[in-house]
């Protein structure tokens, strides 16, 4: 998935509010021009610090959904019986061979495609939907390519892709040889599909027992993509017994350590003006500064 010329970090977590967006607004400034992508679709706040400026405005098609027309519907009831996720149901309106009819409720539709597949009177339609909306936009760090997935819709992971994949143009295009990615937390289909084909990554974590337990799973999925990972302690100054003990694990895991970040209420404040933590008199600033100086990726610009 990568060039082989263009260094793509992806900053991630086992859990929310780790300070991942914090340390990729930093990085970006750091960097001085790169080219930034928010794969957090589900949630995306990046552009609360980095305030983007929109370029490109487009629609996110992620599947289809079904519809049955009652017009042609003869009531067989095959695609209830076939549908596996209760989505079809006997309560539809009549037409003039049966007195009532299915209906498929929209929520509850997964987009699979089973009944349209199986329907003989091919009675049911199954067009695309808009899932959300991705971004181009420009920033005083470079380029930045963002997403804000629909309410309660699908297909994140396909929509991460998306958004990698048009950020991996854009640095070709801009001859920009670092992308710096803010992936989503956890380790589900849309940190897979932020991590697949990456340089590296950064794990950031917190001194606590779920901080440690969600950072083994996160290591478990870096490993299985053979993906060189750090790791980064934030707020480790609240228990510094855990965070030894943290870098510990990470180290026997195979990872680096990246170094630590002190608990800074500045951050909040920072946030709150819309800049990046870098930018501040902040004390964190100067532990963030070394992070990014261990993680070792520069910029080259274009000749």
């Amino acid at each position: 998935m990568n060039d082989g010329r263009t260094a793509e970090l992806v900053i991630i977590s086992g859990k929310g509010g780790t300070g991942k967006t914090s340390l990729a607004a930093s990085f970006a400034v750091l960097a001085g021009s790169v080219v930034i992508a928010d794969c957090d679709v589900d949630a995306a706040d990046l552009h609360l610090v980095l305030q983007p400026g929109i370029v490109e405005k487009h629609q996110f098609i992620g599947g289809g959904k079904a519809r049955i027309r009652a017009g042609h519907c003869i009531a067989c009831g095959k695609c209830e019986e076939l549908c596996r996720y209760d989505a079809i149901s006997f309560d539809g309106c009549g037409n003039g061979r049966v007195a009532k009819t299915f209906r498929i409720d929209p929520i509850a539709c997964e987009g699979c495609g089973v009944c349209v597949r199986f329907c003989a009177e091919q009675a049911i339609d199954f067009a695309p939907t808009v899932n959300g909306e991705w971004y181009v936009s420009d920033t005083r760090c470079g380029p930045m390519v963002h997403a804000r997935l629909g309410v309660a819709a699908e297909n994140s992971g396909k929509l991460v892709s998306l958004v990698r994949g048009r950020a991996r143009i854009l640095a070709q295009e801009a001859g920009k040889t670092v992308i710096i990615t803010d992936g989503p937390p956890g380790i589900g289909c849309p940190v897979i599909a932020s991590l697949t084909g990456a340089t590296q990554a950064l794990v950031v974590t917190e001194p606590t027992v779920s901080g440690e337990h969600d950072l083994d799973r996160v290591l478990a999925l870096t490993r299985h993509f053979c993906i060189p990972t750090a790791v980064c302690v934030n707020k480790w100054d609240l228990n510094p017994g855990m965070s030894e003990r943290i870098e510990g694990r990470a180290r026997q895991a195979g990872a680096t350590v990246a170094g630590r970040i002190r608990y800074d209420h500045a951050v909040t404040a920072a946030q709150i003006e819309g800049r990046a933590v870098i930018e501040t008199a902040a004390p964190s600033a100067e532990d963030i500064r070394n992070v990014w100086a261990a993680i070792g990726i520069r910029e080259e610009r274009a000749r």
